[in-house]
């Protein structure tokens, strides 16, 4: 099948491309580079171009005769979506809308799209199901649910045919060591870690030390950032086998505190991780834990790298290339 990838320059994205190559499917990346990076589209014929501009949309959908479209492009950063609503709101939710607009016209009706736990906001119990209640705290969250909503009307209308995957906490890398990690402004703990231990940057902060967990210090459930791709391959099969439209959350029903993390990083690294400890942050739940039972047995969906080290040695394999050799 030929896929277009909307947003496959960046972390995830990234990494799907290598999975579907490796599946036999042709790709297509379109991509505004504003968090990707060309270099880690391998693979893939890649469009630079932004998800709302109708009509390179249109000369693309014209063009390749896409069979289904994997949606990973979305700004995703909690703190600048609370400082700049208005660009999570534009490029987010109307961004999608300019997309599923294009798929109608050119009667594409296979999405898999790319959700998020943010969805749920404050926990009221764990582990997380998909009907736990929708009450997203942020504009980033917020933004992701009003566009799961919208694919519900659409699908209503039009008949399209949807996956939304509502990730946890993405981590490690690919375990060839090909792509990896690399945001900036760097937010995420793991390679944040790694950086202190490659000696890249000068101390972690830890927010919070008095939570109500075993060590006090919060608990996020990680998922291998190849286990989601596999996944969106699962939800794509599923589809193609007429699979009904459906909402499911990704995680390995296990979560690993902040303290287990940076012990983890040591163990496998040999180097020590500096910390600084700071206070909490408001509105960090202590406990985030998703029950993925829906994607096992409606997709058939098993994580591969369910445990910490591998998470951790794989995103180390990534971490000790040169800066300048970092792709993803």
């Amino acid at each position: 099948m030929k896929i277009l990838v909307v947003g496959g320059a960046g972390y995830i994205g990234s990494h799907m491309l290598k999975m579907l190559a490796g599946t036999g499917h042709r790709v297509v990346v379109l991509d505004n580079l504003s968090t990707g990076h060309r270099s880690a589209v391998r693979s893939a014929v890649f469009v630079e171009g932004d998800v709302a501009e109708r009509a390179r949309l249109d000369d693309l959908f014209a063009a390749h005769g896409f069979g289904a479209v994997m949606h990973f492009a979305a700004f995703s950063q909690v703190a600048e979506s609370m400082r700049d609503p208005g660009r999570y709101y534009a490029n987010n939710v109307a961004g999608t809308a300019a997309l599923l607009d294009a798929m109608v016209r050119h009667r594409v009706n296979r999405l898999i799209f790319s959700s998020t736990a943010a969805v749920y906001g404050e926990p009221r119990y764990t582990p997380i199901g998909e009907r736990h209640p929708r009450e997203p705290v942020n504009p980033y969250g917020r933004s992701k649910w009003m566009i799961k909503q919208m694919i519900g009307d659409y699908e209503r209308a039009h008949g399209l045919r949807y996956v939304s995957l509502r990730y946890f906490n993405a981590a490690g890398a690919d375990p060839e060591g090909e792509l990896g990690e690399s945001h900036q402004p760097e937010t995420h703990l793991i390679p944040l870690a790694m950086q202190v231990a490659a000696g890249r940057r000068s101390m972690l902060e830890v927010f919070g030390r008095d939570y109500p967990t075993e060590d006090g210090t919060c608990v996020r459930d990680y998922v291998h950032v190849e286990d989601l791709c596999r996944a969106h391959l699962l939800a794509l099969e599923h589809l193609v086998d007429g699979g009904a439209s459906g909402t499911f959350n990704l995680g390995n029903g296990s979560g690993f505190s902040v303290q287990q993390v940076i012990d983890a990083v040591e163990r496998i690294t040999g180097r020590q991780v500096r910390v600084v400890n700071r206070p909490r942050r408001p509105g960090d739940p202590a406990c985030l834990v998703a029950d993925a039972r829906q994607a096992r047995s409606a997709l058939g969906w098993e994580p591969r790298h369910p445990q910490l080290d591998d998470i951790v040695r794989h995103a180390w394999q990534w971490e000790r290339r040169s800066p300048a050799m970092q792709v993803a």
